[in-house]
């Protein structure tokens, strides 16, 4: 039982039992209010305090209490109103076959008055009014249950939405982030097997690059890992900086220690941008930059960062690179990533110059 319920059925008890002494005035035919009448009226209220609990067991109640009100010739008056919420709350609560069922036998009950109540409209007319005191509430009862119900849903499907977003969002950065370091750390371990015993230092270093790229791919997996962690950070973990345009000297060093030269032009004043703006900026040279190192037979690439007043433009370019626009988590997902914050993507070969190009065009407005 609810507090609302239990007030509800106080009301309607209060009502009832102010007005059944004026009940007698207005018709002579009615059989007098008298204890019955008010036990009768009590209890079909107060059952009501249940209602939302036991709902067909409350309409089980209040149906055969009202009809034996009425059976005996007591006036009409707000002992209606109790069957009126007791079917409401059937239809409000139910399944549709059981509401319709427990509406039908609480309606037949209704109608039994008809031959004995002296007040009651003769003829099939006198059936309009009892039928009213229930089509009426079960309608709206199953209409609130039926919009409820479509409400419920739509709830469900937007958060099956957004579990299917975060999927794709985190495969979208584990991608970054595994394929990135597993690139360079590809390129280094195939100049260690080349160069074998007959150059240490070469080899030494190669085995230093590894090392330092396989450190930085797990120190970005798992600041990926700590957005979905229920507290943060992945058990023994240690969450390092969000990346972003501030990194960019790191991933240009990274690169380079993999056997691609990067050239790297800032043009215009650098500004403060919104965390998904700066972190999508990122990942659009990382993406580009490890196609360059997986894919490329011309290892170097020309980063152009202009910041402009409204948007920041990236533009990555390489000669003879042979990557592919295809389906997949590459630059399929950088497209994903960069209309997500209202950017735009391209990516190409350029013919003229016989070059390709990643270019993106980031909105910078509502930086902080």
């Amino acid at each position: 039982m609810t507090r609302l319920d239990v007030g509800v059925a106080a009301a309607l008890a209060g009502v009832g039992l102010v007005f059944l002494p004026w009940l007698d005035r207005f018709s002579d035919r009615d059989r007098l209010v008298d204890l019955g009448a008010v036990a009768l009226m009590t209890l079909s209220a107060a059952v009501l305090a249940g209602r939302r609990r036991w709902p067909t067991s409350t309409l089980a109640l209040v149906g055969p209490a009202v009809a034996v009100y009425l059976a005996v010739g007591y006036p009409f008056g707000p002992i209606l109103l109790t069957v009126a919420v007791a079917v409401y709350t059937v239809a409000r609560q139910e399944r549709a076959l059981r509401a319709a069922v427990a509406a039908t036998v609480a309606l037949a009950l209704l109608l039994m008055h008809l031959p004995t109540h002296p007040a009651a409209i003769s003829g099939p007319a006198g059936l309009v009014p009892a039928a009213a005191w229930v089509a009426i509430p079960f309608t709206v009862g199953l209409s609130r249950r039926l919009v409820s119900e479509a409400h419920a849903r739509e709830r469900a499907e937007a958060d099956r939405r957004l579990v299917a977003a975060e999927r794709l969002r985190l495969a979208q950065e584990v991608h970054d982030v595994v394929g990135h370091g597993l690139a360079a750390i590809q390129m280094q371990a195939d100049i260690a097997l080349h160069v074998g015993d007959g150059d240490p230092p070469r080899m030494r270093g190669a085995l230093d690059a590894i090392s330092r790229a396989s450190e930085g791919a797990l120190s970005e997996l798992r600041t990926a890992l700590a957005t979905i962690h229920p507290h943060g950070l992945p058990p023994g973990g240690h969450r390092g900086p969000t990346p972003g345009l501030a990194l960019l000297d790191d991933l240009r060093e990274r690169v380079e220690s993999a056997g691609v030269s990067v050239d790297v032009t800032v043009c215009g004043d650098p500004v403060p941008l919104r965390e998904a703006v700066d972190l999508a900026a990122y990942r659009v040279l990382q993406e580009a930059l490890t196609n360059v190192v997986k894919h490329s037979s011309h290892p170097r690439a020309a980063i152009e960062i202009q910041y402009l007043p409204e948007a920041v433009t990236l533009s990555v370019v390489n000669e003879a690179l042979a990557a592919s626009g295809g389906e997949g988590l590459g630059l399929p997902g950088l497209r994903r990533r960069v209309e997500q914050v209202s950017g735009r993507f391209s990516a190409g070969p350029d013919p003229a110059s016989r070059t390709f190009v990643v270019r993106a065009t980031l909105p910078t407005g509502g930086s902080t």
